[in-house]
This record gives structure tokens, C-alpha cells and sequence, in this order.
């Protein structure tokens, strides 16, 4: 008895590695689940907050403020309005004619203003020459 046993075992054990056999075919030909979507290849790019605020007046001053992920790094810091005007131009064309308008309005005010401290110059010298003779 305990050969037929033995054959049993033997021809339980051929049929379980046919069997596996044939899983292993079948799991071959079928077309793999993937879990989720594909992972890309590519470097994430690790994103860096930095806000730089640059405020100016309509007599031409210029200051910036510098944030980094919201704790303030530089505060009025005076900035000339020709660097202004430069990075404005490097940046955007339709920046540049904003920052450029605010700039030749200053310009422009500040020539007025000249004028009309050369005038007042000008009187204060004729007075001063007629005081004097």
C-alpha cells in the first residue's frame, strides 16, 4: 500500500507543476495590470518662493522688498530707477512700458520743478545785484 501512496503523491505532484506550468503560459500572454498611473522619468523640479515687490512714487523713488516663503529677507531697500528701468526691460516688454511711463512721468515732473528753480535762481541773483549796487 504504501507504494500506491506513493504513486498517488507522485501523480498529484505531476499535475500540480502541469498545472503551474500552464498558469505560468497563460500569465505570460495576458496583458499586466499596472497600479496607478506611469511614473515619469523626469527630475522633479523642487519650486522656490521668492516674491520681490518693487514700489516706486511718482517723484521717481524706487524701493524693494525681498520674501522668501513669507518671512521678509530685504525691507525699503532704495533702488535706482535706471536699474529699475533695466531689469523692468528684461523681463516683460508690457512691464517695461508700465515702469517706463511711471519713470518719464517723473522725468518729466522733475525737469518741471528744475525750471522753476533755475527761474526763481534767477530772480534771487537780479535782487541780490540790485541790493548790492
Amino acid at each position: 500500500m504504501s507504494d500506491q501512496q506513493d504513486t498517488g503523491t507522485a501523480e498529484t505532484v505531476e499535475v500540480t507543476s502541469e498545472q503551474a506550468g500552464d498558469q505560468q503560459q497563460a500569465e505570460s500572454t495576458a496583458p499586466k495590470k499596472t497600479k496607478g498611473r506611469k511614473q515619469s522619468t523626469a527630475r522633479k523640479t523642487r519650486s522656490v518662493e521668492l516674491v520681490l515687490t518693487v514700489t516706486g512714487t511718482a517723484e521717481g523713488e524706487w524701493q524693494a522688498e525681498l520674501t522668501h516663503s513669507g518671512k521678509r529677507i530685504v525691507q525699503s531697500l532704495p533702488i535706482p530707477a535706471s536699474a529699475v528701468s533695466k531689469a523692468a526691460s528684461e523681463l516683460h516688454e508690457d512691464i517695461s512700458e508700465a515702469i517706463e511711463t511711471v519713470i518719464s512721468d517723473a522725468r518729466q515732473q522733475h525737469e518741471n520743478k528744475l525750471a522753476e528753480l533755475e527761474a526763481e535762481m534767477e530772480r534771487v541773483k537780479k535782487t541780490l545785484a540790485d541790493l548790492e549796487s
